[in-house]
């Protein structure tokens, strides 16, 4: 780079720094709150979401294991019962 390259680089430099002052800061600061504000109950509710479904979820495995579990007990029962009635009537002859 020659010296005068460098100095227009500098002076460039100096005049967005004289540019900004207090009021581009707090405008800045401003903007990042509100954008939270705005972030925040999508993703408050987008977790709360998550984690429902994943009870739900839990609610509805369990439901299907005690559905199998029914029907398990209803087999036995009905081959007790035919047991008892295949068994009575042996014993009763």
């Amino acid at each position: 780079m020659q010296k005068k390259d460098r100095e227009e680089l500098l002076e460039s430099i100096e005049e967005i720094d004289d540019g900004f002052d207090i009021s581009y800061l707090i405008i800045t600061f401003l903007v990042v709150a509100i954008m939270i504000l705005l972030i925040f109950p999508k993703i408050y509710l987008s977790n709360q979401i998550y984690y429902k479904s994943r009870a739900i979820n839990k609610l509805l495995d369990n439901y299907e294991i005690l559905k199998e579990e029914n029907r398990l007990l209803k087999q036995k029962l009905e081959y007790q019962r035919y047991k008892n009635l295949v068994l009575g009537s042996i014993y009763e002859e």
